[in-house]
């Protein structure tokens, strides 16, 4: 049984495959990043999903893709909680950046591939590898117009007075913004990312208003000037696009690609579909 794993921030979603490439079961769990989790978090998330733990000793390859999997201590990190619990897999573990680019990008054409989602990244596909410029120092520093960048934005915003007010007073009436609570979440719990991106939904929700189209276009510009325009090939290739902001901020982000005289190529939601077609082919 081949497991083909795609993880993010917020969820991790599981497609399991029969020698002939035909799916014997999909489910998901919580996300899986092993830059902000405990090995006992992941483990636990694991083998408290019924299908995953019932099929644990069945598995042969695991193909995992994951948020936080772009150094070596993280990977080291998730291959000792697999390695206890899928006890017959062989392990092939790589950053979500390749997911991304194995779902959207044709092989054997030079592509750029963005994750816009909990997080941020980009990298450079040549059409069978892909390269990066930029080492990511996580979603305090980096992830330029991810969901936990708006998210951090707004609340900064709130607190400073700077979002209109009848916004502000729509934004206290949908999340429980108490000071303490904040604190408590960025500080105190696991996942503190997740739960800025949390915060992005009302963003989308409210994104024709001046505030929202004026706090979208600044992260777009960010993540395209710090990130997508560091490849000289940016002015020539297409440029794609997974995960959830990507998706939901479609109309805003292309606006802004053209804009700068960029090509936007493909935009998904998550790569898990085209991961299962790449890895049926195997």
């Amino acid at each position: 049984m081949k497991l083909i794993v795609d993880s993010g921030s917020t969820k991790t979603d599981w497609i399991a495959l029969d020698e002939s490439g035909n799916i014997l079961f999909e489910t998901q769990t919580l996300g899986l990043n092993p830059q902000v989790l405990t090995e006992y978090i992941i483990e636990e998330r694991i083998i408290n999903n019924y299908q995953l733990y019932q099929s644990r000793k069945d598995v042969t390859h695991l193909y995992f893709y994951g948020a936080g999997c772009g150094t070596k201590p993280p990977v080291e990190l998730i291959s000792r909680v697999f390695e206890t619990i899928f006890v017959n897999a062989e392990l092939i573990i790589k950053e979500d950046t390749y997911a991304a680019a194995y779902a959207v990008a044709t092989p054997n054409e030079s592509s750029i591939v963005c994750i816009l989602g909990t997080g941020s990244n980009c990298s450079y596909f040549d059409g069978k590898k892909l390269h990066q410029r930029i080492t990511s120092l996580g979603y305090v520093l980096m992830d330029d117009a991810s969901g936990n960048y708006f998210g951090r934005q707004m609340l900064r915003d709130y607190y400073f007075n700077k979002i209109p007010s009848d916004l502000a007073l729509k934004f206290k009436e949908e999340y429980d913004l108490a000071d303490e609570v904040i604190k408590d979440n960025l500080y105190k719990k696991p996942n503190p990312n997740t739960y800025l991106a949390t915060f992005a939904r009302f963003l989308i929700e409210n994104k024709d208003t001046k505030y929202a189209q004026k706090l979208i276009r600044k992260g777009l510009k960010l993540f395209i000037k710090n990130q997508i325009l560091q490849f000289e090939e940016s002015s020539t290739s297409s440029v794609h696009f997974v995960g959830s902001i990507a998706f939901y901020l479609e109309k805003e982000l292309r606006k802004v690609m053209k804009s700068l005289g960029l090509k936007t190529g493909k935009i998904v939601k998550k790569p898990i579909d085209g991961l299962v077609k790449y890895h049926q082919f195997l």
